[in-house]
């Protein structure tokens, strides 16, 4: 059983009572048993019933209480109006705390024992006035330099950290408050209203350091030890929890509604298994297309960001495994604290020797699907039909049906095509990939006129990317032209898909006699099994004219339908519209 969840469960399973007769406002949390003292004792001066616990993440509280939660609800709203507490203090059942660590005499108590007083009024917070005379006092430049001459150095630190979170500073965090902090210290102050002085009051450090412990505290980051996959990491536990395993991925889940989504990557491999993370990722729901890649001999790193989601993906080659992390977020999320989640996930990553992911780990769960990788969803194009190779340099033809609206076209799952040319009219269209290919095979077409009531064959992906191979439909040549007497076009018999669109018409010899077009449309419903396709004249001329010369096919005799097969796979493949 994995150690946070049963650290968890011991401590909910001794603590049965605190969750229901009893609340605490709980006011901030602190990774370090000092600094929460301090913060406590700054509380106490104000408040009363204040104490800190040890909570089962390993962080700190200070919480006021234990109260009834109608008196702890009032509580809250009272202190909130009075400004003594942050915007984000909330109401705790206490099912989290392990222990109280403060005051001195309370050390070691169990929550679960505490009494639960009836408050007193306090003049101190009885409404917004009482709270100025404990408001930190305005200073001036000289005063503000003096206060700042006590600070120590780790106070000094603090506030060059807090910068460094609202972005405005980015050098080295050591305490000296030279150009650099002072310029991020005016840009913070111009940012909130105040005047750019390069010097913080007192009331102004603690507004920055107060705010900056506040959102830490939200992402609740959290040592995280994951034996399985051999992986140590700070995660935001505050927004995620652990869901399952599979292989190659550790699922964390969304904590309540926080929009936050994580995985932690794990597998044996070499630079290839890397390299191949690498595009494998690029074709999941959780990376989105539009984003920064990059990638080196030794890690890479992948941002997505569209309209519905964002994320960060890093992966490392560490002692012959791979190792990393995803973060993911919805717009619901603070991107600011995400960036900050980001950052901590990487410094902190890091892996254990010789241990990673049994790739039997987990359980076969009833939502398998064929379009998912180790339960993520991979990205699906809107449409796919079909295409071929007609040269050595691996230029496609395929139908133009669809192709005008795509944001973006694929040759094959994920080679990026470039529509060259197009006749609207024959509805042919050439399309160049993005590095040159050597296909394996490539049409020949067909001399001469073939034969009316001549077997022919459409090799298509007749159900889209779901199949790596394309589908040999079998049908008849029925006429030389259309229906309605049209040239360059021919009638056949056959019982094709959407999907098939645009693939090779053969012979029985392997020739191409020409490529197959979408079903008319409009008000005239033709049979389903009438269908045409461009002739070889149509799609040769087409070829010529963009500067491909058609390969003349020299095959006699029908070949076993398993040759057939092949020969059309080789030359044949999907063409994906994605918006």
């Amino acid at each position: 059983m994995r150690f946070l969840a049963t650290i968890a469960f011991v401590l909910l399973a001794a603590m049965p009572a605190a969750a229901q007769d009893r609340a605490w406002v709980q006011v901030e949390a602190h990774p370090t048993l000092r600094e929460t003292e301090e913060r406590a004792r700054a509380y106490a001066a104000t408040l009363k019933d204040v104490g800190a616990y040890r909570l089962n993440s390993g962080w700190y509280s200070i919480a006021v209480g234990p109260y009834s939660p109608p008196v702890a609800e009032a509580e809250l709203a009272r202190y909130k109006a009075a400004g003594l507490v942050p915007a984000d203090t909330f109401i705790a059942d206490g099912a989290s705390y392990e222990r109280r660590v403060w005051p001195a005499g309370a050390r070691m108590q169990d929550p679960a024992s505490e009494t639960v007083p009836t408050p007193q009024p306090d003049p101190a917070t009885a409404a917004p006035a009482a709270a100025a005379p404990v408001a930190l006092p305005d200073e001036t430049p000289l005063e503000a330099r003096r206060s700042e001459s006590r600070l120590d150095r780790q106070a000094r630190m603090e506030i060059q950290t807090a910068l460094k979170w609202e972005r405005v500073y980015s050098s080295t965090i050591d305490a000296a408050f030279g150009p650099g902090t002072r310029r991020a210290m005016a840009d913070w102050q111009s940012a909130q209203g105040y005047e750019p002085t390069g010097v913080l009051t007192s009331r102004q450090r603690a507004e920055l350091v107060d705010g900056y412990k506040a959102q830490i505290a939200r992402l609740g980051m959290t040592p995280v030890d994951e034996p399985e996959a051999g992986i140590r990491i700070e995660m935001p536990m505050g927004l995620v929890r652990f869901d399952r395993y599979e292989p190659p991925f550790v699922h964390y889940a969304s904590r309540g509604d926080s929009g936050v989504t994580a995985l932690l990557i794990s597998e044996r491999g070499d630079q290839s298994t890397l390299f191949g993370l690498y595009d494998i990722m690029q074709t999941l729901e959780i990376v989105p297309l539009e984003g920064p890649r990059e990638r080196s001999s030794r890690s890479f790193t992948l941002i997505g960001k569209n309209d519905r989601l964002q994320s960060h993906t890093y992966a490392q080659l560490t002692g012959g495994m791979v190792k990393g992390f995803s973060l993911i977020w919805t717009p619901s999320a603070d991107p600011k604290l995400m960036q900050r989640a980001v950052a901590m996930m990487k410094d902190s990553l890091d892996s254990v020797p010789n241990v990673s992911l049994d790739e039997t780990l987990g359980e076969a769960t009833a939502e398998q699907r064929a379009d998912m990788l180790s339960g993520l969803e991979v990205r699906k194009p809107d449409a796919t039909h079909s295409g071929f190779f007609v040269d050595p340099e691996g230029a496609v033809l395929t139908t133009t049906n669809g192709l005008d609206s795509c944001r973006r076209i694929t040759i094959g799952p994920e080679l990026e095509g470039t529509l060259a040319a197009t006749d609207a009219a024959q509805g042919l269209a050439l399309l160049r990939p993005g590095r040159t290919l050597a296909p394996i095979g490539f049409a020949e077409f067909a001399p001469g006129v073939p034969r009316l009531r001549s077997d022919i064959a459409v090799a298509g992906f007749s159900y889209g990317e779901v199949l790596d191979l394309p589908v040999l439909t079998y049908g008849v040549l029925a006429d030389l032209k259309g229906l309605s007497g049209e040239e360059n076009v021919e009638r056949l018999e056959l019982d094709a898909l959407p999907g098939d669109t645009g693939g090779p018409v053969l012979d029985a010899s392997g020739a191409v006699l020409g490529m197959l077009l979408a079903a008319s449309g409009g008000a005239r419903q033709l049979p389903e099994q009438v269908r045409y396709a461009a002739d070889a004249s149509a799609v040769g001329a087409f070829l010529t004219a963009n500067g491909i010369e058609p390969r003349t096919s020299s095959a006699t005799g029908a070949l076993p339908p398993a040759e057939l097969s092949r020969r059309a796979a080789d030359m044949t493949v999907p063409v994906s519209c994605w918006n």
